[in-house]
């Protein structure tokens, strides 16, 4: 399924709304009426994109297996930024959210759609032993795809060494860690990293953090999935720095 496609009204509709991620062409199912077309219709028409109709099949041989909603578009690029430029950026409020091998594109689209709903300023991965941007992570995203960049890097270790000696405080989870999430300080240019579905952070990746830091739990459950970890723990980073 290639990148360059991305499928389902919402996701299109926020693609049509970045101007710095253009649709080249969309495809719509044949026949399909109302109003929620009709608007995507309109507004890709008004920036100049291509319009077709096409049949289900054609749907389906262009996205195999994706639940499109009848509509499918195509993009010129994914917004990925780069590293250094990322650098460039850090401002006292900078935030980062690490993946350290998330490799289910769900859990991907879901970190997404969390940092940017927590203001972060982008969300970075290893080029390596992890998911890469493809319609799944977009359609999860619900649009957050389209608005908060992702960032690859190919050695996440040096990288987090190099925001580190830009002054940005790196703070790893780990279930292990008897610093409870409330307890530590979250101001200031920060990265937040989580680690893999199944291992967790990787060692040399712990040994990169200035901190770690665990969430409370009183279920029976042991852990969370990484996405809601995420989304907790981006939320008690803004939690500290705007409502404190």
């Amino acid at each position: 399924m290639s990148s360059s496609y991305l499928y389902g009204f919402h996701t299109i509709i926020a693609a049509l709304e970045r101007p710095d991620e253009p649709l080249e062409s969309i495809w719509y199912l044949k026949d399909r009426e109302g109003d929620r077309i009709r608007n995507m219709i309109a507004l890709a028409q008004s920036q100049g994109v291509k319009i077709l109709s096409c049949t289900r099949h054609e749907l389906d041989i262009m996205v195999p297996g994706a639940s499109h909603q009848g509509v499918v578009g195509k993009i010129r690029a994914s917004k990925i930024l780069n590293f250094e430029a990322m650098i460039e950026t850090l401002s006292p409020v900078s935030l980062f959210l690490v993946l350290d091998g998330i490799k289910d594109p769900h859990n991907l689209g879901a970190c997404l759609r969390s940092a940017n709903a927590f203001g972060v300023n982008a969300v970075i991965v290893p080029q390596d032993r992890s998911a890469r941007m493809n319609p799944t992570v977009r359609k999860v995203a619900c649009g957050a795809a389209e608005l908060t960049p992702l960032v690859t890097v190919t050695n996440l270790s040096r990288t987090l060494a190099t925001l580190s000696e830009e002054g940005v405080h790196i703070v790893g989870a780990a279930a292990d860690s008897k610093l409870k999430l409330s307890e530590a300080s979250l101001r200031g240019p920060l990265a937040i990293v989580m680690g893999g579905e199944e291992a967790g952070l990787r060692r040399l990746t712990k040994n990169r953090c200035d901190e770690l830091v665990s969430i409370p739990m009183e279920g029976e459950v042991e852990s969370l999935n990484v996405s809601v970890a995420a989304g907790v723990l981006l939320y008690e980073c803004n939690r500290q720095r705007f409502y404190s």
